[in-house]
């Protein structure tokens, strides 16, 4: 990075970015109704330059005036002396420009009633709109479960864009909030570059069908193998079915929702234990809570590998509480006990308030035993 980089980046004068779409090709296919209207006013212009020049001998841009003058019937009058040959020109010369300009205002007046170039339009700073997010979420399909997960990412400041093919995106966008949306089949490479994929975090897929997920998911695991992206993407998605739920994993879901057998779960802990129910709303869904829960990956340089979370201490030193550990294989062990010893790229699930848990992923991603851990 030069010098000049750097001043621009220390003033924000860097370059906005930019869609990967240009929807400038798409505006053209309906500009060629003006193209009549663009033609005969040139060759009406044309015309009454030389038809003054050769009638009543005015100079190139005195005929250029005066044909301009009364082809737009300003009413300027008369710049020199015009015979009566001149005149009747004159008077074909009005008309002409007449209907020249009654057809352009028609045409432009259909094509502004189509809505199409300014649908365009709508969508073209819409995509400027999305190109500036980053580590967003592209959540698919509108319905009943994308209302309310757009609400959480809206309350945690999560920037998401929603996709819907439905024309009617347009006025559930107003009603719930979209600030960022597409009028798109989900699954196309076109949709994923006006969501700028390549800059997101992840994908929810929250179809009805679950013929709709498959297409999605197969789609974006393509996307990511041929744009070559450092990361993969997190994608969840929604089954009903096990056999569903299966499929969705094998294709390269992270995780799959399954609304009924989380409902059953639900009411059947309820009834279990009535004096449990409100205990996710209370800890873990409000959004004024102080109580967190995160999971902590541990990289292979940490200084806590193959030491006993005993030994951590992160209890004495943070006030956080380690509820379970997800192994390097997916394996997962819950309330593991002091002697559980910590592996390289295992997850750490870590309950605290949100200041507590950060204080904890700082410590056991350092290289170094932390100076905090001795003196316990």
């Amino acid at each position: 990075m030069n010098l000049l980089e750097r001043i621009r980046k220390f003033l924000h004068w860097e370059k906005a970015p930019t869609p990967n779409v240009k929807l400038l090709p798409e505006i053209y296919p309906h500009l060629k109704a003006f193209r009549l209207p663009l033609i005969l006013t040139v060759l009406t212009m044309m015309v009454g330059t030389v038809g003054y020049v050769i009638i009543d001998g005015f100079t190139l841009m005195d005929a250029i005036y005066q044909t301009g003058i009364t082809f737009t019937t300003v009413g300027f009058g008369e710049i020199a002396e015009i015979s009566n040959a001149g005149r009747i020109f004159t008077i074909t010369l009005i008309i002409a420009g007449f209907a020249t300009f009654s057809s352009a205002i028609g045409i432009l007046v259909a094509e502004l009633n189509r809505g199409n170039i300014v649908c365009i339009l709508k969508e073209r700073r819409m995509l400027y709109q999305i190109a500036r997010l980053k580590k967003h979420f592209v959540v698919c399909h509108h319905n009943d479960y994308t209302i309310e997960v757009t609400k959480q990412l809206r309350a945690n400041h999560i920037p998401f864009v929603v996709i819907d093919p439905r024309p009617e995106i347009h006025e559930w966008a107003i009603e719930y909030k979209y600030t960022t949306y597409l009028q798109a089949e989900p699954h196309t490479e076109l949709a994923m570059l006006k969501a700028h994929l390549a800059s997101a975090k992840g994908v929810i897929a929250l179809s009805d069908s679950v013929s709709d997920n498959i297409a999605l998911i197969v789609s974006v695991r393509l996307f990511e193998k041929e744009h070559s992206l450092p990361s993969a993407y997190y994608v969840i998605s929604t089954a009903e079915s096990a056999g569903d739920i299966e499929k969705l994993k094998k294709l390269g879901s992270n995780s799959v929702i399954s609304p009924t057998r989380l409902t059953a779960q639900r009411v059947s802990a309820m009834a279990a234990r009535p004096d449990m129910e409100n205990l996710l709303e209370e800890f873990l869904y409000k959004s004024d809570n102080p109580l967190d829960m995160e999971e902590v990956f541990i990289p292979k340089y940490s200084w806590a590998v193959l030491k006993k979370l005993k030994e951590t201490h992160l209890r004495d030193i943070t006030n956080t509480s380690i509820i379970g550990v997800t192994k390097k294989d997916g394996k997962f062990l819950s309330m593991p006990k002091g002697d559980v010893l910590i592996t390289s790229e295992c997850k750490l699930l870590v309950i605290g308030t949100q200041r507590n848990i950060q204080i904890a992923k700082e410590i056991l991603t350092q290289r170094n035993r932390p100076k905090e851990t001795r003196f316990v």
